[in-house]
């Protein structure tokens, strides 16, 4: 099934900055199925970390900023949230959805504690269930709108954001965190 690009309608002003990552990371990809991209972002993520030193998970970038793993952990949760948000949504439930404080979550996700392989595998996870929530939904489900965080939001965008906002840690992990 086509997952289309959502209206800016659809989305919060700042899921633009997903949408387009996705849009870019399925041009990339060489696709235009969501759902293809969605599958291959962890294979993608394993080989970018899968020979590192599992020591860089305590590695922050800049002073302030996450470190490898509270960013992973972050990409994790944030994807719970909008999976949750799409289920609800797709489900036709109109109940509005509150937003989440991400800078509150990170240090209580205590990463700095666990293992990178730890990590990479929650990510695997919630990718799993992400992808048979995706395969599930119809046309009629992908088209249902609700509202999260005080915007209205489609079914559709919150796919585009979760492929989007993997995409954007993606090119962070690999610019900010990795060595050259």
């Amino acid at each position: 099934m086509m997952i289309t690009r959502p209206l800016p309608a659809e989305h919060a002003p700042y899921a633009a900055t997903y949408i387009e990552a996705t849009a870019h990371a399925l041009a990339a990809a060489g696709t235009e199925q969501v759902a293809e991209l969605l599958a291959s972002q962890p294979v993608a993520l394993m080989e970018l970390l899968g020979a590192v030193d599992p020591a860089l998970v305590a590695f922050a970038y800049a002073p302030d900023k996450w470190t490898l793993g509270e960013s992973l952990v972050h990409v994790a949760d944030t994807e719970r949230v909008f999976a949750y948000r799409l289920l609800r949504i797709a489900r036709g439930d109109v109940t509005p959805l509150p937003g989440f404080d991400q800078d509150a979550w990170v240090p209580e996700s205590r990463a700095a504690r666990r293992p990178l392989h730890d990590i990479l595998t929650e990510l695997h996870s919630v990718r799993a269930a992400t992808l048979s929530l995706v395969a599930s939904l119809d046309e009629q489900a992908w088209s249902q709108v609700g509202v999260a965080s005080g915007h209205p939001i489609s079914a559709r965008a919150l796919a585009w954001m979760i492929a989007g906002h993997f995409a954007h840690h993606l090119t962070l992990t690999q610019e900010r965190y990795l060595p050259r």
